[in-house]
């Protein structure tokens, strides 16, 4: 049990300081501010499994796409870790210009359905930064090992968690707003924006530790 504990709270702090469901609902709202509350409910429910869907895909399938093209893991963590950082980076320096570009990509479609999955789940919600980090976690998967089911259920839990995180955030995006006002949103955006800095470095930083352990010599 305390396996699943661990992998849960590593898994759920990785994908949530990317995701970051409370800051993007200020972005849902002024996306879907000509919609009728109804319509919101359903943009968020549909996101929310979407999202749910892509992390666990990411997860468990991941992985074997990686071998299929002979991409390594380490590759895979300077890269993502890169993006990562790079899109944090982008958010602390100008947060607001961000929120404008998502808004217009998000604006191009119209019906609920066109925009469900593109662009208000990839690349808005779980862009490439949530899937190269589901990624890089599901290929720690320890098959074979008394650690695996903890492991599968631990992971699987989180992603589920983080996928209502963003279904509770969207669906409530208008009285989070009022709550917390515009300036405090963008406060807490630019904090975690910070956070995602710091996994990011952290990501590349594995994937560089990895690469050349590879070319030590056992």
């Amino acid at each position: 049990m305390s396996g699943s504990i661990q992998t849960f709270l590593l898994t759920l702090s990785a994908l949530f300081s990317i995701v970051n469901p409370i800051a993007a609902a200020l972005i849902f709202s002024q996306i879907t501010a000509d919609r009728s509350h109804g319509e919101r409910l359903r943009l968020a429910r549909k996101i929310a499994v979407y999202s749910a869907l892509v992390m666990l895909g990411a997860l468990w399938g991941g992985a074997y796409v990686l071998s299929f093209f002979g991409i390594s893991l380490s590759a895979l963590r300077i890269a993502g870790g890169l993006i990562v950082a790079a899109s944090a980076w982008r958010l602390l320096q100008s947060p607001e210009l961000q929120e404008e570009r998502k808004q217009e990509q998000a604006s191009e479609a119209e019906g609920i359905d066109a925009v469900a999955f593109y662009p208000l789940t990839m690349p808005f919600t779980t862009g490439p930064g949530t899937i190269s980090v589901a990624i890089a976690i599901g290929s720690n998967l320890p098959v074979g090992q008394p650690q695996f089911l903890p492991f599968v259920l631990g992971a699987t839990a989180a992603a589920l968690v983080i996928a209502i995180g963003v279904w509770i955030a969207y669906a409530s995006a208008d009285r989070l707003v009022a709550f917390l006002g515009q300036s405090q949103v963008r406060v807490l955006s630019r904090l975690m924006a910070f956070l995602l800095l710091c996994v990011g470095t952290q990501i590349t930083l594995g994937g560089i530790s990895d690469f050349v352990h590879s070319l030590t010599p056992p």
